[in-house]
């Protein structure tokens, strides 16, 4: 395919001391990109701003992570996650991410949302990356709906009051 990433197993090293931040609108399509996010993930600005925010999505991420995201931020809930995601190159990153809602403040409607990512310790990622790695080969094996059930029991299995939505404070919490 002529659009198709090399993906490749190289890790960018990021600061820090500094956050990626991004804002989209209600759909996902990206409005806004700090120079950082520009810098690490080798788009340039233009190539950016009105796209789908899955531009940079790297294919190690489960399809279930990015379901109950969205159902998560349309309920009006901030959410925190640790995501994968891919530079233009076909190298890697992990990131923390915080979503925020932002909603207009007259009608209170949601117009879009912001993200702000920061670099995450080895020790999360090993840990994520392997449920991660359990949750997609559900997926590719059979449906999203089986890996949703898996990730829910996980999470059971941790604590009986535990959401999708604090899953990375309580991997935080448990490991």
């Amino acid at each position: 395919m002529e659009n198709e990433k090399i993906i490749l197993d190289e890790e960018i090293q990021l600061d820090p001391k500094r956050y990626i931040v991004s804002e989209t609108d209600e759909k996902g399509k990206i409005t806004f990109c700090n120079d950082y996010f520009i810098e690490v993930c080798g788009y340039t600005k233009e190539e950016l701003i009105g796209k789908p925010h899955n531009i940079v999505r790297h294919p190690d991420m489960p399809k279930v992570i990015f379901k109950l995201l969205w159902e998560t931020i349309k309920q009006g809930k901030n959410i925190n996650a640790v995501v994968k995601n891919c530079a233009k190159d076909g190298r890697y990153y992990w990131i923390f991410t915080e979503f925020e809602i932002r909603k207009d403040t007259d009608t209170g409607k949601i117009i879009g949302y912001q993200a702000s990512r920061k670099s995450i310790s080895k020790h999360v990622i090993e840990i994520i990356s392997e449920l991660y790695a359990k949750l997609l080969k559900i997926e590719k094996n059979k449906d999203i709906e089986a890996s949703e059930k898996y990730l829910i029991e996980f999470l059971r299995e941790k604590g009986d009051d535990i959401e999708f939505s604090n899953i990375m404070e309580e991997i935080h919490r448990f490991y």
